[in-house]
């Protein structure tokens, strides 16, 4: 068993972008169990069947890309050139970028629209917008990617070779990325309900951007552990029998880790994951509460761990945690709570995310002693 890396950074800035908003924003509806997810035609303006997609503005072909103005949002805090330096490196993370920018230039031959696709480019540009140094890292491995580029941050941090880090990450809808899931079938019109035991399974997709600022010195929270792991059992599916998501949690159990935790899962609405997920969380954990918030903001892909970290924490500075919108009837495992609960009497919660191919990753958030 590889153990969790136990470095501790703290979280001196976070924020999150959903369809509902801010985190606070987006924990008020979560906690009011609102669901953001909107039937909208798979392939924008190219039509397609109405599936369950959050979305920030109309998903559209246009350039710049809609995103472009959302991610604007954040200039307040991560415009400065202050940041991409020696000492404050930038973890730039997404599983899809600009990739938009494809569909974009395929149907409208928009000049520019071919470079936003290119993740090199991409990139670029958002160092341009935002007056970054160079010292930027761009991590994209599916719907680990943010929890990789917090993962890094805080290694560097711990190494001493970083005084600040910056995780910037950002996924939104698009042709190109809801047509895939369509053609997977796993994104159709049915809408998602995570760690449900039903007949059918569907994931929602959402809009999302957010920011950490990770330190050694500032900050009311800390991340104390973290961990990752990879079945490579195969190009999107998990072992089947578990093993990978139990390896994943493991490393979070004995010594000197908290007794008492919640527990935020990936909870797509797939249903195999979601049964193999809940059955280890409940294993791993037994007395853990099981939640997960994609029913309501759709499938954030490589930014989910990042945005659902900004809930999280959000949900212990208010005392509620949001249960899991959009689920009802028999679950996966009793432990799923689909209502909201307080965070009394808990020593802080394990936040996890999957992806495909059977890569894992999970961290340890606690209130800073």
């Amino acid at each position: 068993m590889t153990p969790a890396v136990r470095s501790p950074v703290r979280i001196a800035a976070l924020e999150c972008l959903t369809a509902f908003g801010d985190a606070a924003a987006t924990h008020a509806a979560l906690v009011r169990g609102e669901v953001a997810l909107k039937p909208v035609p798979v392939l924008g303006e190219g039509g397609g069947e109405a599936c369950p997609i959050a979305l920030t503005a109309p998903m559209t072909d246009d350039f710049p890309p809609r995103w472009t103005p959302e991610l604007a949002r954040f200039d307040h805090a991560v415009r400065s050139r202050d940041w991409g330096r020696p000492r404050t490196p930038i973890l730039l993370t997404s599983s899809n970028f600009g990739v938009d920018g494809l569909v974009t230039h395929m149907r409208k031959g928009t000049p520019g629209a071919l470079r936003r696709g290119v993740v090199s480019r991409c990139a670029a540009d958002l160092r341009s917008h935002f007056g970054w140094g160079e010292n930027i890292t761009v991590i994209s491995h599916a719907c680990v990617s943010a929890q990789l580029g917090l993962m890094q941050a805080a290694r560097l941090l711990a190494a001493g070779e970083a005084d600040r880090a910056l995780v910037f990450s950002f996924d939104f809808a698009s042709a190109f990325v809801a047509g895939g899931f369509h053609a997977l079938k796993i994104l159709n019109r049915n809408f998602p309900a995570p760690y449900a035991d039903r007949e059918y399974g569907a994931i929602g997709l959402g809009d999302g951007a957010g920011y950490a600022v990770l330190t050694r010195d500032e900050g009311d929270f800390t991340i104390a552990a973290q961990h990752c792991h990879n079945e490579m059992w195969h190009f999107t599916a998990n072992d089947p029998s578990g093993e990978g998501f139990r390896h994943a949690l493991a490393a979070f159990t004995g010594q000197g880790m908290p007794e008492k935790v919640w527990f935020k899962g990936h909870g797509t609405g797939t249903l195999e994951p979601g049964r193999l997920e809940a059955q280890a969380a409940e294993a791993t954990f037994p007395q853990a509460p099981i939640v997960g918030w994609k029913g309501a903001l759709g499938h954030t892909l490589g930014s989910c761990a990042l945005i659902e970290l900004a809930v999280g924490i959000e949900s212990m500075r208010r005392g509620v945690v949001p249960g899991t919108v959009g689920t009802t009837g028999k679950c996966f495992s009793d432990r799923v709570a689909t209502a909201p609960f307080r965070t009394d009497g808990f020593d802080g919660a394990v936040m996890a995310c999957n992806a495909f191919g059977g890569a894992h990753a999970a961290m340890l958030i606690t209130p800073h002693a």
